[in-house]
């Protein structure tokens, strides 16, 4: 997902993408642990996925302060 599209959600939309991705990380977890995952790019996607909305949560933060 890019940047400038989380930029314009809510910080609500935010947490509950990363909630989502989270969830989707551990059972790729589970599935890499169990040689049934093909595709282990997605695992490395979704990581950057998770840092880029945390970026974007501690940078909507930041604006709140100002």
């Amino acid at each position: 997902m890019k940047a400038k599209e989380l930029r314009k959600k809510s910080r609500k939309e935010l947490q509950a993408l990363l909630n989502n991705l989270r969830k989707e990380l551990a059972e790729l977890r589970f599935k890499i642990a169990a040689k049934q995952l093909k595709n282990v790019r997605k695992f490395r996607e979704v990581r950057k996925d998770i840092a880029r909305i945390l970026t974007i949560i501690r940078e909507k933060k930041e604006d709140n302060k100002k």
